[in-house]
């Protein structure tokens, strides 16, 4: 996904579709935000990530991650890292 197209959609629709492309690999917030950023300033929309991850976590359509190992979306602090929930 291009960062336009990314731009292009809701926030929670352009976390899953980064999520979607990254081919099983789960993803910082600031790499998440680097890819939707147009103009580069990315540091703004790390809250707002934060916020959909929760959303999205909740909702079961993505998980969140601490150390490795799925966090619990209303109780997690720190450096943690997204990625698409396993179907396996």
């Amino acid at each position: 996904m291009t960062r336009t197209e990314a731009t292009d959609l809701p926030l929670d629709r352009a976390i899953i579709e980064i999520l979607t492309r990254s081919d099983g690999k789960t993803l910082s917030a600031p790499e998440i935000a680097q890819t939707i950023a147009h103009d580069g300033d990315w540091h703004d929309l790390l809250v707002p990530i934060r916020r959909e991850a929760i959303a999205l976590a909740l909702a079961g359509r993505l998980v969140i991650y601490r150390k490795g190992k799925p966090a619990d979306p209303n109780d997690f602090r720190g450096v943690y890292r997204l990625g698409l929930p396993r179907h396996d």
